[in-house]
């Protein structure tokens, strides 16, 4: 299924933690905590200002961000969880 959020909106896929130390412990399911970075699967066209004019994503499909422990909602597409937020809700993209 294809899915296309509206104006500001991005899709992201939340990636998975290191379960295991520098050290080479492995951290249980139960001791981790949501991961806070993930990979932006789709994005909106922009947000419209006070003029009409659309203001683009500084965000593009593919990239690597960081966003807050509750931001964004969570929607279940083809068994898969993901979460839809606001451009604003993204703190960074991390390069390289």
């Amino acid at each position: 299924m294809n899915i296309r959020p509206l104006h500001d909106r991005v899709i992201v896929r939340r990636l998975e933690e290191e379960r295991t130390t520098a050290a080479g412990i492995v951290i249980p399911d139960t001791a981790t905590e949501k991961p806070n970075r993930g990979k932006v699967i789709a994005v909106g066209k922009g947000k419209a200002n006070d003029k009409g004019e659309v203001r683009p994503m500084d965000v593009k499909v593919g990239d690597v961000v960081l966003f807050g422990q509750y931001a964004g909602s969570k929607v279940k597409i083809d068994g898969e969880e993901l979460l839809v937020m606001s451009e604003d809700d993204l703190m960074a993209v991390l390069e390289g």
